[in-house]
């Protein structure tokens, strides 16, 4: 057998955008690019900030002896106190640099904050829906993904969460904004999860910790904020990547924040700098790291993104078609007309029109669109959504 059993299971399930991705470069090559209209990948459409590209002319220009060699496998020491500096301005607490590990994007932040916590058979409360690729990053280290209904307006449904809770629960992993909803889970929703965590870590003897994922929290819209979990409950961590907010997502940089004041912070730490390294991380990229000082409170112009959102949501909504408007992110996620979200999704590849079915991300009967793309292919495809719809009224 080439592959191991559990490998041949993953790749069966495997990613749905990844999938609907490959499915484009086909159908580009066989029908023109003008002709296809892909909405499968957060890829962003944007291109860096400008700053991005002087600060790494004068990075690669520097002479200075050292610039591309290892540093600690938590990152350059003064990467990590800029990033401590910038947290400590957005939140009610002071960090310092070993509260920071930089590190190979947000989903290698994941992986090593999950490896440093879980234990065989340890179960992850996830609600849905979700970032599909979170089931095989607990299932690596051998936990447990246990996912949960959102309510109908995707906020947090604290009921479900409760009763999700058990003496095996160790985390619960939040995307926020979410993907692929683009819902913004408010800090009143945050407040009352951080309170049942609290109550539930004091009942079974142990912490169970909360992990934030927060890629898109400056792509927000409307005036809108993303609160802070380090201002709602103490055993928490924080981790992100510079993908989307600076357009940079071949480049894998993130990191990973701890709550300053979170129980066994030490071994923590010294748990998620060992596991930076033996996941064959080692480090977070040294041009990466030098880069990222100079561009902490950077962003895309998030007003572009949003344009795409009002010109996707007219139409669709003129076809018929029934969403909650994203507050965030780069993400659409409608309800399908049929309870098939698969073969909805099918027909609209007759369209050329490629989106995610919601089935992929925990939410069934929806689906997702990726809108990070050129207004021409949004506004070429709303024919096809409209012709769609039409067919199944």
């Amino acid at each position: 057998m080439s592959v191991s059993k559990k490998i041949r299971s993953s790749i069966e399930k495997a990613s749905w955008v990844r999938k609907m991705f490959e499915e484009g470069a086909l159908r580009k090559a066989r029908y023109g690019p003008d002709n296809v209209f892909d909405f499968s990948l957060g890829n962003p459409n944007l291109e860096p900030p400008a700053k991005v590209k002087e600060i790494l002319k004068e990075l690669v220009s520097d002479n200075s002896s050292g610039m591309h060699r290892y540093m600690p496998n938590a990152g350059f020491v003064e990467t990590r106190k800029a990033v401590a500096d910038y947290l400590s301005k957005l939140n009610n607490l002071s960090f310092g640099s070993d509260d920071i590990i930089m590190t190979v994007g947000a989903g290698g932040a994941l992986n090593v904050v999950l490896k440093t916590i879980l234990n065989p058979g340890d179960e992850v409360i996830i609600p849905a829906p979700y970032f599909m690729e979170y089931n095989f990053y607990i299932d690596n280290y051998g936990g447990i993904p246990k996912t949960v209904n959102t309510n109908p307006d995707f906020s947090l449904d604290l009921f479900a969460i409760e009763k999700s809770i058990s003496s095996n629960t160790i985390a619960i992993l939040i995307t926020n904004p979410n993907n692929p909803t683009g819902r913004i889970y408010k800090k009143k929703e945050l407040d009352q999860l951080g309170k049942l965590l609290t109550q539930y870590s004091q009942r079974y003897g142990g912490a169970i910790y909360l992990i934030s994922d927060e890629p898109y929290s400056k792509i927000i819209y409307n005036g809108l904020t993303c609160p802070s979990i380090f201002d709602v409950y103490r055993e928490s961590f924080l981790v992100t990547s510079f993908s989307k907010d600076l357009s940079l997502p071949g480049e894998r940089i993130g990191y990973i924040a701890v709550h300053p004041l979170i129980a066994d912070k030490d071994i923590i730490i010294e748990g998620l700098i060992l596991c930076n390294r033996i996941l064959g991380y080692v480090n977070a990229p040294a041009l990466m790291q030098r880069l990222i000082p100079f561009l902490l409170d950077g962003c895309v112009d998030a007003s572009l993104y949003r344009q795409k959102r009002d010109i996707l949501c007219r139409g669709l909504e003129a076809a018929g078609y029934r969403f909650a408007i994203p507050e965030g992110t780069f993400y659409l996620f409608p309800e399908t007309p049929i309870q098939d979200d698969v073969k909805f999704v099918r027909s609209l590849q007759d369209e050329n029109i490629l989106t995610v079915p919601g089935i992929g991300f925990g939410g069934p009967g929806h689906f997702r669109i990726a809108y990070c793309v050129e207004d021409k292919t949004i506004e070429g495809a709303l024919p096809g959504f409209a012709r769609v719809m039409e067919k199944y009224k």
